[in-house]
């Protein structure tokens, strides 16, 4: 898919017309592309791509196997856009995620240290 360029800021009415057309040309696109992988699920692909077009955010829930790695994975592919995961549990933490130091104990010296 074309790269997008930010245009200055539209100044007559033509002109904002002629952008939202384009941006919603675009927006149909995209959404015909993620819609090729993410069968069956039109309503939650055009939510997902409302949101990060508006700088928001998303929680997708569900059971395994909707689906919900696989939209995400391909909308990053789609923009070109960096992926990675991480499997949320109750129980996770930030440190979970960014790491943490800990006291480790040499067992013949008894020598304390942090390790990352």
């Amino acid at each position: 898919m074309a790269t997008a360029t930010r245009q200055p800021d539209p100044q007559t009415p033509a002109e904002v017309k002629e952008q939202c057309e384009k941006f919603r040309a675009t927006f149909q696109k995209l959404k015909a592309e993620v819609g090729k992988v993410v069968v069956g699920h039109h309503d939650v692909v055009e939510s997902v791509l409302i949101a990060f077009f508006a700088g928001g955010n998303v929680l997708l829930e569900g059971v395994p196997g909707l689906g919900k790695t696989l939209l995400v994975r391909t909308l990053a592919q789609t923009l070109s856009l960096p992926f990675s995961r991480i499997q949320f549990t109750p129980d996770l933490m930030p440190a979970d995620v960014v790491g943490t130091n800990i006291v480790t104990e040499d067992p013949h010296t008894g020598r304390r240290q942090f390790e990352f």
